[in-house]
């Protein structure tokens, strides 16, 4: 008898924008250890059964790379992160082939202090790495995944960091995540290219702690039918975003995905503010506690607390593999435009949808049912040799 003929699958790129930061080191990391059988993919919904059968790339198919303006190497980083308790003991040494192989493939983003280039110029060099990074490994396809440090809200027609980059993955004929709350694709002046392109885009602002919770507790106050007079809340964090964040102005942008989930959930907004405080001494741990008070049956007024203390690269790495993999399918099945699906995952998510988690889920389900289709264990185009 003879042997049934292996199975070639495509391999598809994840191109990380702050591809030596804390949640894209974590994201290489956690991905290598996935597919070496080091440690389970918790935390990944792709990983779950709701999602078999729906062709996404698996894991041992992605292939690393990305823009910083930093230099040290993802070894280096990923040791760091281990000291702080962020990745296993040992796994820094376990996957350092992975962490290098990827490290090699980062090239120097910007604009730089002093770069002199006008906007095009630099977005040509930025698609340029990527159309590079494409062809020398073959790829079927890249995802570009923004997971830089917060910027503030843009003033004026010039582009941001973040949206130099977003149209570089246009330019690129790359699909794009904007996993942070800075401008990227929302900028006024990549409207028309990112409504023209034919790709499949989603974000922004990954929903991994204090606005997650609110997104399941807001609901339930709404349909219990009880009155929030008053929702407040304060975040500590510490790392490159807490550093970012001490910036008022990259705060206001932060707060309000926050605020907005109340608003859509609640159908009112409450009382209160989010305040973010800087602690440098929590490094990529966070504390995010909420005071909630509401009116009960003939006014009785009651108060619910709630405190979320997470690593917050662990909480958001898996979402990033998560997000690369649906919209590198969704680009394979020919979808295009904003993928509101993925609302699941945001707190400002693009396009129309629903906030309250449950109600995102379903719809994240409803995609993966589009995603599905005949032939092959898992709807993977096969190769056969």
């Amino acid at each position: 008898m003879s042997a049934e003929p292996s199975v070639v699958r495509p391999r598809v790129g994840v191109w990380l924008i702050g591809a030596r930061g804390s949640v894209a080191t974590t994201a290489v990391a956690g991905c290598a250890a996935v597919t070496a059988g080091l440690h389970p993919p918790t935390g990944m919904v792709t990983e779950t059964p709701d999602f078999a059968d729906c062709g996404l790339p698996p894991l041992s198919a992605l292939v690393f790379g990305g823009h910083d303006v930093v230099d040290c190497p993802l070894p280096k980083r990923a040791e760091a992160l281990a000291a702080g308790g962020v990745l296993p003991p040992g796994l820094p040494s376990a996957v350092h082939a992975e962490l290098a192989a990827a490290d090699r493939e980062i090239r120097i983003g910007g604009p730089l202090p002093g770069d002199t280039r006008d906007e095009d110029d630099l977005v040509e060099s930025l698609a340029s790495d990527l159309r590079d990074f494409v062809a020398r490994h073959g790829l079927a396809r890249a995802v570009v995944v923004n997971v830089a440090s917060t910027e503030p809200v843009p003033t004026g027609s010039a582009l941001p960091a973040s949206s130099l980059y977003a149209a570089a993955a246009l330019r690129a004929g790359c699909p794009y995540v904007n996993f942070t709350p800075s401008a990227g694709l929302h900028h006024p002046s990549l409207a028309r290219a990112a409504g023209s392109s034919g790709l499949p885009y989603a974000g922004r602002d990954g929903k991994t702690g204090q606005t997650l919770l609110r997104s399941v507790l807001g609901p339930m106050f709404a349909q219990r039918a009880l009155a929030v007079r008053a929702w407040s809340g304060t975040n500590l964090l510490g790392g490159g975003d807490g550093a970012a964040l001490a910036d008022p102005a990259a705060a206001a942008a932060k707060n309000a995905g926050k605020e907005r989930v109340l608003a859509d959930t609640l159908g009112t907004v409450p009382e209160g503010e989010v305040h973010i405080d800087d602690v440098p001494a929590l490094g990529d741990w966070k504390t995010a506690w909420d005071h909630i008070a509401f009116d009960g049956f003939l006014g009785t007024r009651m108060v619910l607390q709630t405190t979320w203390q997470g690593c917050d690269s662990a909480l958001a790495a898996p979402l990033v593999l998560d997000l690369a993999r649906l919209v590198a399918r969704a680009h394979e099945a020919g979808l295009s435009g904003p993928l509101g699906e993925l609302g699941f995952y945001f707190k400002d998510p693009v396009g129309d949808g629903p906030a309250a988690l449950g109600e995102q889920y379903a719809r994240l389900l409803g995609l993966a049912e589009r995603l599905r289709r005949p032939g092959g264990r898992d709807g993977v185009p096969e190769v056969r040799r």
